[in-house]
């Protein structure tokens, strides 16, 4: 067997017998360098594990850690959702069905709080934009009636004449 030891930039082969001493400690080395590896997998594997973002309530309760609620109503979830997802925020949604209409409500890690309500400070001044803004359909129909009248109004002019 020629092992291969470098001196610099030259490398040399140099004829080795392979004897248990030797044998075990490259199985030894080996082994050292395989559980590093595992080592590093296991510890990726469990960052990817901890889910993010919209999950189950009972994944969420599975990360031990205090849980706060919000309620908010259905016309408005999926807008919640982009402003959470925006902040990072580990949440699940429950419908409750007893009460008529349905209501949502918000489950979130309670050492999230802070940033919840910079992200319902932030949702709640969209949606308010977005009720006080006219709708475009509504402006359009205005505008659509003033041309009828202006309309009108020249057809009158032409016929006088």
């Amino acid at each position: 067997m020629k092992i291969y030891r470098c001196s610099g930039s030259m490398y040399f082969t140099v004829p080795v017998r392979v004897t248990s001493s030797v044998l075990k400690e490259a199985m030894r080395k080996y082994l050292q360098n395989q559980e590093k590896h595992k080592v590093k997998k296991v510890a990726k594997k469990a960052e990817k594990s901890v889910p993010r973002g919209k999950q189950t309530v009972g994944k969420l309760m599975n990360q031990r850690q205090g849980l706060t609620n919000i309620e908010i109503t259905n016309w408005n979830i999926k807008s919640f959702e982009r402003v959470a997802n925006k902040y990072k925020i580990d949440f699940a949604l429950k419908k409750d069905k007893s009460v008529d209409p349905p209501r949502y409500l918000v489950f979130f890690k309670a050492k999230d709080m802070d940033v919840m309500t910079a992200a319902f400070k932030e949702f709640s001044a969209k949606e308010l934009t977005k009720m006080n803004k006219p709708s475009i359909r509504k402006r359009l129909l205005k505008y659509q009636s003033q041309a009828r009248e202006k309309n009108k109004q020249r057809e009158r002019t032409k016929q006088k004449n």
